[in-house]
């Protein structure tokens, strides 16, 4: 009975989640569109940058997938869209060569940098508005 009477409040609750979240998706897409990224691209920068401030670090391919909320497949072909754009460079990890590595190339910091002002700004929009 309790589950009953808490469902149309619990679905009202989930579903102003899904409403916030699609449009911040959008409000990120649309700000980040110009500089020929979207809001996943933005996210798999950003992580990237906060992983490896000074540059020289990587990430394992592996752990982002549970960070952006992509399939595997879906990041893979995110991280190959990147490193076709010069944004990111893979490589094979040395100790386990079933795993990849991905780093922020320079142009990749530098456009993170130049667009999280417009990220930022796009948050503080749509969550705090």
């Amino acid at each position: 009975m309790g589950a009953n009477a808490a469902g149309p409040r619990l679905e009202e609750q989930w579903r102003d989640i899904l409403s916030v979240h699609a449009r911040t998706m959008c409000e990120i897409d649309r700000v980040l569109h110009p500089h020929g990224l979207g809001a996943s691209d933005f996210e798999v920068l950003d992580i990237l940058a906060s992983e490896a401030p000074e540059g020289g670090e990587h990430c394992r391919v592996q752990n982002l997938v549970g960070r952006v909320h992509l399939s595997q497949s879906a990041l893979s072909r995110l991280i190959g869209r990147l490193e076709k754009e010069g944004l990111v460079e893979r490589s094979v990890c040395a100790e386990d060569r079933r795993g990849v590595w991905v780093s922020l190339t320079a142009k990749g910091r530098a456009l993170h940098a130049d667009v999280l002002p417009l990220q930022r700004a796009a948050l503080a929009r749509t969550l705090n508005g």
